[in-house]
């Protein structure tokens, strides 16, 4: 339809879980993925290089920009760090002012600085999509390269996912428990579970350490989700549309529960 199609800029959603089928779709070598960040609070990011997956922060769009550490957003009052504080590598919550009247606003992301001159970002998560119900500290982006290896290595696609812990089964043990809806399924199963879980440990050492020995933490679970669960679930919600999206992580069951009881009907 589009013979000349050469790049298809995407923002909102963790492009990695699709990407693989956008290229099954569009066979083109010279076709580029670019990522932005654009809300309706504001304008903050565009890839700027394809070699490298941050984005330039946008500083001269009526933006003033604070950021919280991951560690602190719950407290009653947390330290904000101006842009120039920043550290490389770490976790925070953005916080944003701008021209158009919001005051101090909580945009919900939380993003990690790869670079201070320019200053360059990846986006790591959600302030309230994370798993921590035993010290793990499981974040958005573990999760979506933890996934990637497994689809690489089994020849896997995912639709979409929400992950959650067990807190205690019937044999008094704890674990993760992953609902992921497939596009293409993955060669094995328990195969997809255990190279997930064996990259959680790599990418997360505080995984790693609950995982020791399976002491604190048993082996994930991988649920498969029948053909438009999810699609499901926010249509149930009344949450369908761009502006919603699947809760990738919780540390609660609150959703997965619901998930998990569509998932049976």
């Amino acid at each position: 339809v589009w013979p000349n199609l050469e790049v298809f800029f995407h923002g909102g959603v963790a492009f990695t879980p699709y990407r693989e089928q956008y290229k099954q779709v569009i066979h083109s070598k010279m076709m580029h993925y670019v990522e932005t960040y654009n809300a309706s609070e504001g304008y903050f990011g565009t890839q700027n290089d394809l070699s490298d997956p941050a984005m330039l922060l946008m500083i001269d769009y009526g933006i003033f920009y604070e950021f919280v550490p991951l560690e602190e957003v719950d407290k009653e009052n947390p330290r904000a760090y101006c842009l120039e504080e920043v550290e490389l590598n770490k976790n925070y919550a953005m916080v944003i002012s701008t021209s158009c009247g919001l005051w101090r606003y909580m945009i919900g992301d939380t993003v990690k600085f790869t670079s201070k001159n320019p200053y360059k970002f990846v986006i790591t998560g959600r302030t309230k999509h994370f798993i921590n119900a035993f010290g793990e500290e499981l974040i958005v982006d573990n999760a979506e390269k933890g996934l990637a290896k497994a689809c690489a290595e089994t020849g896997a696609q995912v639709s979409e996912y929400s992950a959650a812990p067990v807190f205690m089964d019937e044999h008094a043990k704890c674990r993760h428990q992953w609902l992921i809806e497939f596009a293409k399924m993955p060669d094995s199963v328990e195969k997809f579970a255990a190279i997930l879980d064996a990259t959680l440990k790599e990418v997360n050492s505080d995984y790693e350490a609950k995982r020791w020995k399976d002491i604190a933490l048993q082996p994930l679970e991988v649920i498969v989700a029948r053909p438009g669960l999810f699609h499901d679930w926010l249509a149930q919600k009344g949450k369908l549309g761009g502006q919603h999206k699947v809760p990738r992580l919780s540390n609660t069951r609150e959703y997965i529960e619901s998930m998990l009881v569509l998932n049976n009907e």
